[in-house]
């Protein structure tokens, strides 16, 4: 992405607003990455996306087979607006297609689940970039996802209640894992180019004439 379409961009935005650009982009993260798959309710789907953009894991994975994913913008409080949301909803089986993209990107899969042989999020191997994967409501991770998987996570609870709500569990596991590869300095910031490709699209989602401003800078109008 050129960096002078960004210099043109930027002179129509604050200082605040060019600072908070800056700041967020170098915390964000790829190293990391959720996989929802076919999870339908949108307080779930809402509440992710806010972790997610909350804690920086730039990409979202939405799998959608049964279910078509929606949110609920009160809840998700335009996080969406500012992660790369990936849809896989044209293929027979899109959880196949998800996995073997983000195995063809490096990434190791983890499947949340409830198994006497899952690894607690404290303890999983960071040493790789890792998927995250959340299954529906119902029923959890799907069998596409378990035949993928390179590892099985569990959070550990000490109540009477066994596990939590998708929600809940994608809030913990992110602000965890997010934490854990800061402290164990993995190489999880993005690149310079990556940032200003991100810096870019959010500049676009803020000012409101930006599709005006790219035409003139691509028919060479303004330089």
């Amino acid at each position: 992405m050129s960096k002078r379409l960004y210099e043109i961009l930027t002179e129509h935005l604050t200082d605040r607003k060019r600072e908070l650009f800056d700041k967020i982009a170098d915390n964000r993260t790829r190293y990391l990455a959720l996989v929802l798959e076919d999870i339908y309710q949108a307080q779930n789907t809402s509440a992710i996306q806010r972790s997610a953009e909350s804690w920086g894991v730039q990409d979202l994975h939405i799998i959608e087979n049964a279910h078509y994913f929606k949110h609920h913008k009160r809840i998700a409080k335009g996080a969406g607006n500012w992660l790369t949301l990936n849809r896989y909803n044209t293929e027979n089986n899109n959880s196949e297609t998800c996995f073997q993209n983000l195995k063809k990107n490096g990434y190791q899969i983890a499947v949340t689940m409830l198994d006497e042989n899952a690894k607690s999020i404290y303890d999983i191997d960071l040493s790789k970039k890792t998927a995250i994967v959340l299954g529906t409501e119902l029923t959890g991770a799907s069998e596409i996802a378990l035949k993928y998987a390179d590892a099985k996570i569990i959070i550990p609870t000490y109540g009477f209640t066994e596990s939590l709500n998708v929600g809940a569990a994608a809030a913990v596991i992110t602000q965890t894992l997010t934490e854990r590869i800061r402290k164990e300095q993995r190489n999880w910031p993005l690149s310079e180019e990556e940032k200003l490709a991100l810096k870019i699209d959010w500049a676009k989602q803020t000012i409101y004439w930006s599709n005006h401003l790219i035409e003139m800078y691509e028919a060479g109008e303004i330089s």
